[in-house]
């Protein structure tokens, strides 16, 4: 299920990347042409950057894709890179946890009080709010789930990353 939600999450950013590159071909050329832009076109781009940044990030998370310097954690023990690995999702749910206390503040503020960018398209400021929450959320939700499993497989005998993942993935690149 959770797989099927990052999915989700990563094709609505996707969705939102086209937006972008769409929205900002769009005013240059009305901009060329006709000295003309979309309204409003600096808080659609500032929403859909949010989109396309933080949404994708609990299928990074579940990848392992995200930059990693292993210069002196390649020279400990394979026991203590795993311990490492685990101690490093461990650490990234904690750094969520006060993202996700002042994502869900704002979301509640912003939707109470019904705020919205001043433009000519009087836009509602709860979108970005939301989005930043549910990305943030799923993220941190996916390491502490990882977290877990790479216990669980140390504790089986297990490695949670192989030893020579990280290289294969830099030989595919």
């Amino acid at each position: 299920m959770l797989h099927r939600i990052e999915r989700l999450l990563l094709d609505l950013a996707v969705i939102a990347i086209i937006g972008l590159g769409f929205l900002i071909t769009l005013t240059v050329v009305l901009r060329a042409t006709v000295n003309s832009s979309v309204p409003d076109t600096i808080v659609i781009v500032r929403e859909l950057m949010v989109a396309a940044i933080v949404l994708p990030l609990a299928a990074a998370t579940t990848e392992r894709a995200h930059i990693v310097v292993e210069f002196l954690s390649k020279m400990m023990s394979q026991r203590t890179q795993d311990r490492l690995v685990v101690a490093g999702s461990l650490f990234g749910v904690v750094a969520l946890s006060p993202l996700i206390w002042a994502g869900w503040n704002e979301v509640a503020k912003t939707v109470g009080s019904g705020t919205f960018y001043f433009g000519q398209l009087n836009l509602p400021k709860w979108p970005g709010r939301v989005i930043f929450l549910i990305g943030i959320t799923f993220c941190a939700l996916r390491l502490l789930l990882m977290a877990l499993d790479d216990i669980r497989t140390i504790r089986a005998g297990g490695h949670p990353i192989p030893p020579d993942t990280t290289q294969d993935l830099m030989e595919e690149a």
